[in-house]
């Protein structure tokens, strides 16, 4: 899978993201059926449909979080090596996965060990610095505004190794943001496709990304 370089682990890139008659259910029910999609490295996602169609569900899937119904989603690298969910992407959900007893620091780091990275207090900080809650970054993350508490969970993304070593999973990423961070963010999903990234994403704001390849898909 991986190769271990001191403490870090280094993952190639997620050179493809194949979905093959893909299907997901909930309560018993069909949530949705025959997913078929081919997506190459450097390529934004839009994933898009009414409420209830599904997105978030598949997102999910493709972090592992969750189970196919049926049919497969496969992550592989520029090798054809097939990776695990859990080591081919990083999953940023509506809910922030950061605990509101500990400080935004300690959040970022073990947030950056569970993902298999030993991140210095230096690669917390630039992470912070990216989005711009550096200044918070010994605040415990349940005192934080909602958009500071947004901000500071997408940190996660920016605790990697190298850019565009992982695929991008971001479920409705830009709610709870002000513009200019928005605008920020969008620069930085641009930066992260770029370097090769592969990026899924699902939302009901119209944000400019540029992108060499977009794809959409319609659930």
């Amino acid at each position: 899978m991986g190769r271990i370089q001191g403490a870090r682990r280094i993952v190639s890139l997620c050179a493809n993201l194949r979905l093959e008659a893909l299907a997901a259910e909930r309560g018993g029910k069909a949530v949705f059926a025959d997913v078929n999609v081919d997506v190459a490295a450097g390529t934004l996602l839009r994933v898009i449909g009414p409420n209830g169609a599904g997105k978030t569900t598949l997102l999910r899937i493709l972090a592992g979080l969750g189970a196919a119904s049926a049919g497969s989603a496969r992550w592989c690298g520029a090798d054809a090596v097939e990776y695990r969910a859990s080591e081919a992407a990083i999953f940023a959900g509506h809910a922030s996965a950061m605990n509101d007893a500990l400080t935004v620091a300690e959040n970022l780091s073990y947030a950056a060990a569970l993902a298999g990275f030993d991140s210095s207090s230096s690669d917390v900080r630039r992470a912070m610095s990216q989005l711009g809650v550096e200044k918070l970054i010994n605040r415990r993350f349940g005192s934080l505004s909602q958009g500071q508490r947004k901000r500071a969970s997408l940190a996660r993304l920016l605790l990697r190794t190298q850019p565009g070593e992982r695929a991008w999973l971001l479920d409705e990423p830009f709610v709870a943001l002000d513009t200019d961070t928005q605008a920020q963010l969008a620069s930085l999903i641009s930066q992260e496709l770029a370097a090769g990234a592969i990026v899924v994403l699902t939302s009901h704001q119209s944000v400019t990304i540029n992108a060499l390849k977009i794809q959409e898909l319609t659930l």
